[in-house]
């Protein structure tokens, strides 16, 4: 089993910001709009989901975004069972970078979540939705 087959497509695309406000302003000049605004209590980070059409992007104020170009931190995909997604990604010899399931209090009823590294280093997230 691929861990493609528990995906319904891309969540979001993650990126650190110093600046909040001047992210937001920017991407809402572009088009997007702000559809979720919160703080991460566990991190002190300002959080924004800035949409614009089926693309998603989580900027979170962490005062360490590298200001360079490849500063994406992570692309989250969409899943609907993380429990059995983690299992897979663990028989399958994935490298987990999170500490398992994660869970953050985003959106009406919460998120959970975990992190593998790619070959390029790169964070993959995947994020379960809970309703």
């Amino acid at each position: 089993m691929k861990l493609g087959e528990f995906a319904s497509g891309l969540q979001h695309v993650g990126l650190p910001t110093n600046d909040m406000d001047e992210t937001i302003r920017f991407y809402e000049g572009l088009g997007f709009e702000n559809v979720y605004e919160t703080v991460n209590e566990a991190a002190n980070e300002r959080v924004a989901f800035l949409r614009l059409g089926n693309l998603t992007i989580e900027a979170y104020e962490n005062k360490q975004a590298a200001l360079r170009s490849g500063a994406i931190d992570h692309i989250a995909i969409d899943v609907k069972d993380i429990d059995k997604c983690y299992g897979e990604a663990q028989a399958q010899g994935y490298e987990v970078v999170s500490n398992g399931i994660e869970a953050l209090p985003f959106w009406e009823k919460g998120v959970r979540f975990f992190i593998i590294l790619g070959p390029n280093k790169e964070r993959i997230e995947f994020n379960e939705m809970l309703s």
